[in-house]
């Protein structure tokens, strides 16, 4: 168990050190240096994010298109002006009650709900202070759950990344999902959300990830998603 600021604490000094190093070329020893190794998690606090690349499978042709958010710096605290995959959370229980710490402790349960709120602009409040998400009677959770048994969802874990600047650590993932169970689930998604903006569908090929990369500022975690996923689903 931990705490949201346990690894902003370590990490955002561990960036700003390297910024004013870059800048000035020198820094004092610092928190970078006192972290010798930031994969080893006996010396530093790591909150977990996963970050889901979410793909669009057009059954008819096989073509694949994929999705990608923009972080509002007037939105966000964290990598504001920069794109990332969507969605993407911090893997945490939905609420405080006690309950919620085991009802939650689901890498899937964390994606659904993260689906829901950064896709389809659900309230991140769940009432799970009150009582436990019934993730089986949640209609939305239940059809994509569904999904992965009949075959038309996907899920697949590409790997794990610590961003070197600031130590973030990331479950990296992509979702697969039927054009016919996208349109449905994500027929209300808006240019904006809470976060920033959501683009548009863009095709899933390596020429258009390598031009998005070269020409738009990416999370590293963004980066490394879209590189494996090309890499181990085309």
């Amino acid at each position: 168990m931990g705490h949201y600021f346990d690894s902003v604490d370590v990490g955002e000094a561990a960036a700003h050190e390297f910024a004013v190093a870059y800048r000035d070329g020198a820094v004092a020893p610092g928190v970078r240096a006192a972290i010798t190794d930031p994969c080893d998690l006996g010396q530093r606090f790591a909150n977990l994010a996963i970050s889901t690349l979410t793909i669009r499978r057009d059954v008819d042709t096989g073509e694949r298109t994929f999705l990608l958010h923009w972080r509002d710096p007037n939105k966000v605290g964290h990598a504001g002006g920069m794109y990332q995959v969507v969605p993407v959370g911090i893997f945490q229980p939905s609420g405080y009650a006690e309950w919620n710490v085991e009802n939650d402790f689901s890498l899937w349960h964390n994606m659904i709900r993260e689906f829901a709120e950064e896709l389809c602009g659900s309230d991140e409040d769940h009432g799970s202070e009150q009582a436990p998400i019934r993730y089986e009677s949640w209609d939305f959770a239940s059809r994509l759950t569904d999904g992965v048994e009949d075959g038309s969802v996907a899920a697949y874990c590409l790997g794990l990344g610590v961003d070197p600047l600031s130590f973030a650590t990331d479950l990296l993932t992509a979702v697969v999902i039927d054009g016919p169970l996208f349109d449905e689930l994500f027929d209300g998604i808006g240019a904006d959300n809470d976060e920033g903006r959501v683009l548009e569908l863009q095709p899933f090929t390596t020429e258009r990830i390598e031009q998005i990369l070269a020409e738009v500022p990416m999370q590293a975690a963004g980066v490394a998603a879209l590189r494996l996923a090309i890499a181990h689903l085309s």
